[in-house]
């Protein structure tokens, strides 16, 4: 968890991260920041995030980032 909210951070630095529960809903996630962060937890995570799951709900904060991100690790 901590890589990501180090990964989030470079991306859009300023947003409190670890309590934040409207990255998207809010804008402070577009969808250039979504492209690039999906792009760094591929090559962080050795994970590949398929096009549908790329949505909303999956990227609203942190924590259902990172469940993304374990959900795509255990099914690999």
């Amino acid at each position: 968890m901590e890589r990501l909210i180090e990964i989030l951070e470079e991306i859009q630095p300023g947003a409190d991260y670890r309590t934040c529960t409207n990255l998207v809903d809010g804008h402070i996630l577009d969808s250039l920041s979504i492209l690039s962060l999906v792009a760094e937890l591929e090559e962080e995570f050795d994970i590949i995030i398929p096009t549908v799951e790329i949505i909303p709900d999956h990227f609203n904060s942190a924590e259902s980032i990172y469940a993304l991100i374990v959900r795509l690790r255990e099914e690999e």
